[in-house]
């Protein structure tokens, strides 16, 4: 029980930390937030250099093949280095499930990786980037439709056409049997598209993810909401419905993005 208490606790404060802080500043002068949540897919442009970035959130899910129902606390934290690389973190400090071979509460997996820039966007040029993901904890908290993986390559791309804007992600990732240790490759596509609506971005999605271990795949369609509280704060919302009997059938979302507007170094000569 101790465990779990301190899961809840890292995830309480992972929340509200940053609307803490968000509350006792002038933010007048911090560039924008570059929010890569609510959508499945990442946007290839990184978050503003010398700048902590947290995507935090709470996802429900329910009537899944692996669980009945599963909520889960998201946080992911950001820095880029430079306009070209970026370090990130992703943990889900708590979880809990029931109708699974493992319910109850959780702590969920935990990644770290990094994202590079290849080819900057311009005018018409879109933006291409690559990022690694790798696991730094396997958690026995049963997953969602896209399961979970050891390790994970990605290459993105973002660019922006007739008032819409356009995430599209292509990924491999490396799946692994807890029983037989044998070990596969999962093949996923995802492709978001969005638009102002006044102050408010309304996003549209389609995602596939193979399911090797299973022989089947999985299929959804989201839509989600954000609106700018401020430049470097974003809170959004949207659900996503799977489409095939080995997706997830129904979750919901919602959650914020906040920009510290603290640089972490000095700006010199232009460069970080």
């Amino acid at each position: 029980m101790k465990s779990v208490y301190r899961s809840a606790l890292v995830g309480a404060l992972s929340f509200f930390l940053p609307i803490i802080l968000f509350a006792q500043t002038d933010t007048s002068a911090v560039p924008d937030a570059n929010p890569a949540r609510p959508t499945v897919s990442t946007p290839a442009t990184l978050t503003p250099a010398g700048y902590l970035q947290f995507e935090n959130g709470g996802l429900f899910a329910a009537k899944s093949p692996e669980f009945s129902r599963r909520l889960g606390i998201e946080q992911v934290t950001k820095l880029s280095v430079d306009s070209r690389a970026q370090f990130l973190a992703l943990f889900e400090p708590f979880t809990h499930s029931t109708g699974a071979a493992v319910s109850g509460d959780r702590p969920g997996e935990v990644f770290a990786g990094m994202q590079a820039v290849i080819l900057s966007g311009k005018d018409e040029r879109p933006t291409i980037s690559a990022q690694y993901l790798r696991r730094l904890y396997a958690s026995p908290a049963p997953e969602l439709d896209l399961g979970t993986f050891v390790q994970s390559a990605t290459i993105l791309l973002s660019d922006d056409l007739g008032g819409f804007h356009f995430d599209m992600n292509g990924l491999v990732m490396e799946q692994q049997d807890d029983t037989t240790k044998v070990r596969q490759a999962q093949f996923a596509q995802t492709l978001s598209i969005s638009h102002p609506v006044g102050r408010f971005t309304v996003s549209g999605e389609v995602w596939h993810f193979g399911q090797p271990l299973t022989h089947g795949y999985a299929v959804g369609n989201l839509w989600a909401a954000s609106y700018p509280v401020r430049k470097n704060l974003v809170v959004d919302a949207g659900f996503d419905h799977g489409f095939t009997g080995s997706s997830t059938r129904w979750e919901g979302f919602a959650g914020f993005t906040y920009l510290l507007p603290h640089r972490l170094w000095r700006q010199r000569n232009g460069l970080y």
